[in-house]
């Protein structure tokens, strides 16, 4: 994709209109983890040093209407984010009206601009293009640094990037590079872990994996219902029954492409749910009747290990087990500290995301470790699966434009 890069572009004295994903947790109006400002401040900075003129947009949480609720408004990230960027941040408590471009000219070079929550407009989430006209004015450049909704045809993320010129930001950059490495272009061999609940749920990505990996690691319930289809008892475990046919045909691609499916061969199984519960562990294939499979074994832990010492790429979604809940969070733990120490050595690339994915990789105390950890969700899914996101086409599009 031949996506034009703001750093690539003469800033001083222009209006960014940039798209940042600032929808950061909170908890009686506060903000809990302020990781995603960080991110977004790192790489806004350098412009601001250059000159440019910051206007920002973002969303925050999904209003039920466009009336002002105080509880949605953005202005409550004001602080944190004056303090990543390291300069004072205006407010514009509306985010499309003849105010809010006022204060867009009223900026001085190094000065930058918050709009109120883009949500509050019904025409942002409805794409509407009269609604991005009016987002339009407030800027000369629009800069899409929001990967995370990449995957939304929104105003500010794709009607928006055909009326300005348009670029990408650094964060989106960044992700988008990481992203190409791991998939498009993987050192070999090349591996992804897929856990989580429901083959259901990530049909798409595991037929898209099997078609470019050497190799995928299947845990979690998803592989429950890929032992089940072998004919392994579950007892109680979480399984897809109505699933075996996806099974088969995943099976079928990943042999006509080459490429290794692993699935836990020994279990941890438990007669109850709940932190400190008694875990047994058995071959894959004895689950008793009244227990249920919560983690992979040991020796699937080794068999694991074993698929990542030849890894050059490692590409993680999922958990392998019920990790939330002690004790059986022992094979995504131990799992991620090998990932971890092949990336620290230099001997692989490894990229990870997805909400469930970065909460393991911070329980296991290794998220820095990894070459490239996403905070998208729904955008880093679609990627998986192989999907055109919408707001890369547009500024792909904007690119072919020019």
């Amino acid at each position: 994709m031949s996506i034009a890069r703001i750093s690539d572009m003469d800033v001083a004295g222009k209006r960014l209109l940039v798209r940042a994903d600032l929808n950061v947790p909170t908890e009686g109006g506060r903000i809990t983890d302020t990781t995603r400002i960080d991110r977004f401040a790192e790489g806004m900075r350098p412009l601001l040093a250059r000159g440019a003129r910051l206007v920002i947009l973002t969303h925050f949480g999904r209003p039920e209407s466009n009336e002002l609720d105080s509880s949605y408004s953005v202005d409550k990230f004001r602080p944190a984010l004056a303090e990543a960027l390291g300069v004072p941040v205006r407010f514009s408590d509306v985010c499309a009206d003849e105010s809010a471009v006022i204060l867009s000219h009223q900026l001085a070079n190094g000065e930058a601009l918050l709009c109120e929550n883009l949500r509050l407009n019904p025409g942002e989430t409805a794409n509407d293009p009269g609604f991005a006209a009016q987002l339009a004015r407030l800027g000369d450049i629009f800069v899409n640094d929001a990967f995370s909704c990449a995957h939304r045809a929104h105003a500010s993320t794709e009607a928006l990037a055909r009326l300005l010129p348009a670029a990408a930001g650094p964060l989106l950059v960044e992700e988008l590079d990481a992203l190409g490495t791991a998939l498009d272009a993987p050192r070999r061999p090349s591996v992804a872990i897929v856990g989580g609940a429901k083959v259901s749920s990530k049909i798409a990505v595991l037929k898209n994996l099997v078609q470019r990996l050497d190799a995928v690691i299947i845990g979690g319930g998803m592989a429950n219902t890929f032992l089940f289809a072998d004919g392994a008892p579950m007892g109680k475990s979480l399984h897809e029954p109505d699933q075996i046919a996806t099974v088969r045909e995943i099976r079928r691609l990943a042999e006509t492409s080459g490429c290794a499916l692993h699935l836990p061969q020994e279990v941890v199984v438990a007669r109850e749910f709940r932190a400190g519960a008694d875990g047994l562990i058995t071959d894959a294939f004895a689950c008793p009747p009244d227990a249920m499979i919560l983690d992979a074994g040991p020796e699937a832990l080794t068999a694991f290990q074993s698929v990542l010492d030849g890894a050059r790429t490692i590409l993680w979604n999922g958990p392998l087990g019920a990790f939330e809940v002690p004790p059986f969070d022992v094979a995504t733990v131990e799992l991620a500290r090998s990932a971890a120490a092949r990336t620290r050595q230099g001997h692989a690339v490894s990229v990870a995301g997805g909400g469930d994915t970065v909460a393991a990789l911070n329980t296991a105390g290794v998220t820095q470790d990894f070459t490239y950890v996403s905070t998208a969700g729904g955008a880093f899914l679609e990627w998986l699966e192989g999907r055109t996101l919408p707001g890369i086409a547009a500024l792909n599009g904007a690119a072919a434009a020019a």
